[in-house]
């Protein structure tokens, strides 16, 4: 086989299954990398706050996870969130195997994620100038309120752009989770190549795929970054 016959063989492929690829490999892909980006968010702020707290015990449970996290592979935290977030959640064993896995994944990812989203959001806060933090409590201003009204709107400037990145990172890591046949975009690869018997050409799809995702939203942070800047 040839390259000119690859890429017919893609051309052929794409036509017949493009529904497959473009609504249900991506729009899978999508709501588990927007799922785990809104919720490692949510989960990675308390972390980042509780990483800054006064409580050296709580800072050191906290520093612990983030830790473990990020140091162990992304692939054996989705192994081990499969077999025991149903544990917790025994409900999830009467359910499709599909959506059982979906939410198994998703969970695991969520997590993943909110380990990095803590740190981003710590440095982001730290960048701040400290002088900036001390002269409002020497205004009389509560840390809160310093937070809020001070601290904040200067970090969120270099949050902004590396929660986008993390986005891009995620619609990436999204692949693994084709070891549980979730639906997403390595899952129609697999599903298809059952059918087709054509490997590379179905694999160039989905490459071809996430590096247009990839590329679009890299763009769109770019703009977005810029605009920031603009505003600053």
């Amino acid at each position: 086989m040839n390259f000119l016959d690859i890429i017919k063989d893609m051309g052929t492929i794409f036509a017949k299954y493009w529904y497959v690829f473009l609504v249900k490999g991506i729009g899978y892909t999508l709501v588990l990398s927007i799922i785990t980006v809104v919720g490692g968010t949510l989960i990675g702020s308390l972390l980042s706050i509780g990483k800054m707290s006064r409580f050296r015990a709580l800072r050191g449970i906290i520093t612990a996870f983030v830790e473990i996290v990020r140091g162990t592979p992304t692939l054996l935290q989705l192994y081990i969130g499969y077999f025991i977030v149903p544990m917790f959640f025994p409900s999830l064993n009467q359910v499709d195997a599909q959506l059982m896995a979906f939410t198994c994944v998703a969970i695991a990812l969520v997590i993943n994620s909110a380990a990095y989203v803590s740190e981003i959001i710590r440095s982001g806060i730290e960048s701040v100038d400290k002088g900036q933090t001390e002269a409002s409590r020497s205004l009389g201003l509560t840390q809160g309120v310093t937070m809020k009204c001070i601290v904040l709107p200067q970090a969120i400037k270099n949050i902004l752009p590396a929660l986008g990145n993390e986005f891009i990172t995620v619609i990436k890591e999204t692949s693994l989770a084709s070891t549980f046949f979730v639906g997403e975009l390595m899952t129609v690869y697999k599903n298809i190549v059952g059918v087709t018997h054509n490997s590379l050409p179905t694999l160039m799809i989905v490459g071809v795929i996430y590096f247009v995702l990839t590329f679009i939203l890299s763009k769109i942070l770019k703009v977005f970054e810029r605009r920031m800047k603009s505003h600053a």
